[in-house]
């Protein structure tokens, strides 16, 4: 016998997926096969929730997140509208786990700004903020805050440029400016930081 999809309120969750008493789950919502959501999380309105992922109490995704297969998001993250995370990457929330030590007062908030995309593999040390549109590669370590529209790569992750909102690398000019090839959104940077200019 094929699993089915099950509707449950304005939300659609396979049969076996674990949703614990207490979430509160957005209109338009997809929860795949073998996740469990746990008590006291929200996730938005038009996310996806893959195969074999994990959300564990007190975390809020925002609207349309999409998380891909493998991915556990543990209390303390909160992910704005519109994040992306990639296939088995991790996010951690102690600095020092110790088995034998229960620190779990002492969890610390990662936060993962509108529109940022995390990539396959990539782990994100608690404590951080993703910035805004940010770009995080494959199988980067992320130790360090990430600012808006960065792209960052690596073991430990280090920025080699800037994206536009289309998850596009930007060449900016001698006078700073810069246009995405797809959108023909201009952006601007200065002192390090990047806007896009209406």
């Amino acid at each position: 016998m094929q699993p089915t999809d099950i509707k449950m309120e304005n939300y659609f969750a396979h049969e076996t997926a674990v949703i614990d008493d207490g979430c509160s789950i957005g209109a338009g919502t997809k929860i795949w096969h073998f996740s469990h959501i746990m008590q006291n999380s929200t996730i938005g309105e038009s996310c996806n929730i893959g195969q074999n992922v994990v959300v564990s109490p007190q975390v809020v995704l925002g609207k349309n997140v999409k998380v891909q297969n493998n991915v556990s998001i543990y209390s303390g993250v909160i992910c704005e509208d519109d994040v992306f995370l990639g296939p088995s990457m991790v996010f951690t929330n102690i600095i020092n786990p110790r088995s034998a030590i229960v620190r779990r007062d002492e969890y610390q908030q990662t936060l993962v700004k509108k529109g940022a995309s995390i990539g396959a593999n990539a782990t994100i040390i608690c404590g951080n903020e993703i910035g805004t549109y940010a770009l995080i590669g494959a199988g980067a370590v992320v130790t360090k805050p990430v600012p808006p529209y960065a792209l960052v790569v690596g073991n430990p992750s280090k920025q080699i440029g800037w994206v536009s909102e289309f998850g596009h690398r930007l060449n900016f000019d001698e006078t700073g400016n810069a246009i995405c090839p797809e959108s023909g959104e201009k952006y601007q940077l200065k002192e390090h930081k990047v806007l896009k200019i209406s």
